[in-house]
């Protein structure tokens, strides 16, 4: 059996999107951990699949699989690529999806500029939405936790966009150590879920630089939930005012957010590289 692929990256974040709308398959964990590979398989940072809604108010069910074969709760950069992506294949012609997620639901829109813009909810920072285990190398610190690891100390500040991200403020994000610290908070006892580490550089109260090491996938070119969670907690110290571009190796997102209770909006780019088929 052939499966249709679409592959497609938000600023460097790279995806490959199934349509299991008009095609059926039956993908499990090991089988998307083959097609990860970037050596024997297409290579990829997560899959994205297009389903059928379950909830009657939503356009598409919006699943999101690491590199892994674990399932992801959210994707801001392959929200992006999802809403083109249906488009492109002419399975909606809606200019405002809404898109069902494991986490709930999200709208994205295509904008005039053929950017597409994803509002993505409130961010959260109740710490029981990671969860997070207080103990003697994990101790809370404001709206986050003072955590020590064999890397040095670090304060992380927990925001859950729909999955969870721990900030770190740094002075440059160039001189970061993003693989070593961010393997080591995600290993970490504190989070037995793990969760995704962002080292943040503010630049001015309009722009910050950012750099993302994902769960189950390791530094990529750009996080969209990612750059949400960092302009979240920016915010939050008022560091930043209520919209901010955002500069991640591959490139920059349009963000806004109002303060709590109010959603925050992530607008980007998306690309469409290649179209094809792989065996199952």
């Amino acid at each position: 059996m052939k499966l249709a692929f679409t592959k497609m990256h938000g600023l460097g974040n790279d995806f490959a999107v199934v349509d299991l709308i008009t095609q059926r398959a039956k993908l499990t964990k090991a089988r998307i951990a083959e097609l990860a590979d970037r050596h024997r398989g297409i290579g990829f940072d997560q899959l994205l699949t297009v389903e059928p809604p379950e909830r009657p108010e939503a356009d598409f069910r919006y699943r999101i699989f690491n590199t892994d074969g674990s399932e992801a709760e959210q994707c801001g950069n392959g929200a992006r690529c999802f809403a083109r992506f249906v488009a492109a294949r002419g399975l909606t012609k809606k200019q405002r999806l809404v898109l069902e997620v494991t986490s709930g639901l999200i709208t994205a829109t295509r904008l005039d500029d053929g950017w597409i813009e994803v509002d993505m909810g409130p961010p959260n920072f109740d710490p029981a939405c990671f969860p997070v285990r207080p103990g003697p190398r994990a101790r809370q610190a404001g709206r986050g936790f003072r955590i020590t690891t064999e890397q040095g100390e670090a304060e992380v500040t927990l925001v859950s966009m729909g999955n969870p991200h721990g900030v770190l403020f740094v002075p440059s994000v160039a001189e970061a150590p993003v693989a070593a610290l961010g393997a080591a908070l995600q290993h970490h006892e504190a989070f037995p879920q793990s969760l995704n580490v962002g080292f943040c550089e503010v630049v001015d109260r309009q722009r910050l630089r950012l750099r993302v090491f994902e769960r189950a996938v390791g530094e990529t070119q750009a996080c969209g939930s990612g750059a949400c969670a960092a302009l979240a907690a920016a915010h939050e110290r008022g560091l930043v005012g209520d919209e901010v571009a955002v500069a991640l190796p591959g490139g920059e997102l349009r963000l806004s957010w109002k303060g709590p209770e109010h959603p925050l909006m992530m607008a980007g780019p998306t690309a469409i590289a290649y179209e094809g088929q792989v065996l199952l």
